[in-house]
């Protein structure tokens, strides 16, 4: 096994044969988390990603974000949006460091940025600026609000787009102040997969016709987007989607949680069949043949008197007992707390847990990448220090040795 492939359990992965993005090489100018996951994913894939640091500010600051660190420049939250990337240390400010990203933007495939949005510009990272050396590049900007707007220049974050696009009006339950969701930063991982998007589709025409372009995504507009259906009810029925109790569906029942003798569990019937399938398996054939339940539509308008019935139901017995019961017939899922759920057997029979090698620590648990190929899920490794593949970057050995002869 190669260093860092890492292995669940003590379980064997074997590494894919070849990985589909090899030969891919992305220049990315990031830090924190939309454009570092995004990244990441694709250097997952096999895709070299030259992480671009500056060593005056002791490079990404997710580097010095704790609380578990793992040496001074390094932590176990900079290795979760950074693994499988290569470190540069350059100052791109100054003249001899814009010269040498010039070098390596010459050889790349993409030069990927998540800055304010008037930075590109200014720092000559778009393509208008970097398309007179590498006409096929590709030029990603990920931004807080975009960049060709009034709020080009603004900061932002993850958590400002949820309280700003109506996510944290949506989220919790009734009668308790708005929340964001959960701890993950959710808006940071669904901006940085749909910047790849663009980035992989720009990069399929960049390679049938040598032509790049400017990519553009920022965090608002993913986070808007994710708002999907109930944005088109509102604008065009005036429907203005509420908070539901025990995060039930909008128009769908029994879709929600129920609470079971020792904790909850989450049932969805989503369809007339799983409904009959629920019905048989809670041997109720009094709820089957009620009329006030006989279709969705029935059901959904006597939701409150449904959801007693089965509250009383499930609460007889304990989740596993239910699950039991029920997996297999229709949709259903314990709610768990995060070790619980790190913890399961069906996780670590997956493969979702991996270990990588890091030098501070050799037997690093993080979680695997979602995607498998033949079977296979992509090994990891960690980022490497800050600056640490400068030299065999910047200078390769055959330059070296030409340096040497001189």
């Amino acid at each position: 096994m190669t260093p860092g492939a890492g292995k669940p359990q003590g379980r064997h992965v074997p590494r894919p044969a070849h990985l589909p993005l090899q030969g891919v090489r992305i220049i990315s100018v990031e830090q924190f988390g939309a454009g570092p996951y995004g990244t990441m994913f694709l250097a997952h894939l096999g895709a070299q990603v030259i992480k671009i640091e500056n060593a005056a500010t002791r490079g990404d600051p997710s580097r010095q974000t704790g609380p578990f660190m793992l040496g001074p420049d390094d932590s176990q939250y900079f290795q979760s949006w950074n693994t499988n990337k290569q470190s540069v240390v350059l100052d791109i400010k100054s003249d001899e460091g814009r010269q040498a990203f010039e070098t390596l933007a010459c050889e790349a495939d993409v030069v990927l940025n998540n800055l304010r949005g008037d930075q590109p510009a200014k720092l000559g990272l778009d393509y208008a600026s970097l398309s007179r050396l590498n006409k096929a590049l590709v030029c990603v900007h990920i931004s807080a609000y975009g960049r060709d707007n009034p709020r080009a220049s603004w900061p932002g974050y993850d958590y400002l787009m949820q309280a700003e696009c109506g996510l944290m009006h949506l989220t919790g339950e009734l009668g308790t102040p708005p929340a964001r969701f959960g701890a993950p930063s959710i808006v940071d991982h669904m901006t940085g997969l749909t910047s790849m998007v663009g980035l992989l589709s720009a990069l399929l025409r960049a390679r049938e016709t040598g032509q790049g372009c400017d990519v553009d995504t920022n965090l608002f507009d993913v986070t808007l987007h994710q708002l999907g259906y109930t944005a088109t009810w509102l604008l065009n029925e005036q429907h203005a989607a509420q908070r539901q109790k025990r995060s039930a569906h909008y128009s769908l029942t029994p879709v929600q949680t129920f609470p079971t003798a020792d904790g909850w569990i989450f049932i969805m019937c989503m369809t007339q069949k799983f409904w009959e399938a629920l019905t048989q398996a809670l041997e109720r054939d009094d709820l089957a043949a009620d009329p006030q339940f006989r279709t969705a539509e029935l059901r959904f308008q006597h939701r409150a008197r449904l959801s007693g019935l089965l509250d009383d139901e499930f609460s007889r017995h304990c989740t596993q007992h239910w699950l039991s019961r029920l997996e297999g017939a229709l949709p259903v899922a314990p709610v768990l707390s995060l070790d619980q759920a790190l913890q399961s057997d069906f996780v670590r029979d997956s493969g979702m847990l991996t270990r990588i090698d890091h030098a501070a620590r050799p037997d690093l648990r993080m979680l695997s990448n979602p995607l498998k190929f033949n079977g296979n899920r992509p090994p990891l490794r960690p980022c490497s220090a800050l600056g640490a593949d400068t030299e065999a970057i910047l200078c390769p050995p055959d330059v070296i040795a030409s340096r040497d002869l001189s």
